[in-house]
């Protein structure tokens, strides 16, 4: 990996750090806070789209730029270690039931949004 690609993956990150705040806080505010919507939606779309970057990867997308896309701009984006302390909170709130639905929620979605990214690239990247 050489120079320009790190310093692009770091930039991008940035970008995604900052895309994931306005999307999580846009999301929270528009259907409230019982629940952190905005961090599962964060995090299935980010799923999703990096399971199409690594679909697409081997026939469209260069190395480089996959790098900077996932590991930079989707790994800025998502954000595995906000959803662990929502659900420690919610654990601390006495909210058991709704936290084992958010971690094993988000965990699924994910799981699977990433499974439908990578068949989704596969077959872009085929056509």
């Amino acid at each position: 990996m050489n120079a320009l690609t790190v310093l692009l993956a770091c930039l991008a990150g940035g970008c995604g750090a900052v895309l994931r705040f306005t999307i999580d806080a846009a999301v929270t505010r528009r259907v409230g806070g019982r629940l952190p919507w905005g961090t599962l939606t964060v995090n299935v779309s980010g799923a999703l789209a990096l399971g199409v970057v690594t679909g697409i990867m081997p026939t469209l997308l260069a190395l480089p730029a996959a790098t900077v896309i996932a590991a930079g701009l989707l790994g800025g984006y998502t954000t595995f270690s906000t959803a662990c302390v929502q659900t420690a909170e919610l654990l601390a709130s006495g909210r058991r039931a709704a936290a084992v639905v958010s971690a094993m929620g988000m965990l699924a979605a994910s799981a699977l949004a990433g499974g439908a990214g990578l068949v989704l690239g596969r077959a872009l990247g085929s056509a």
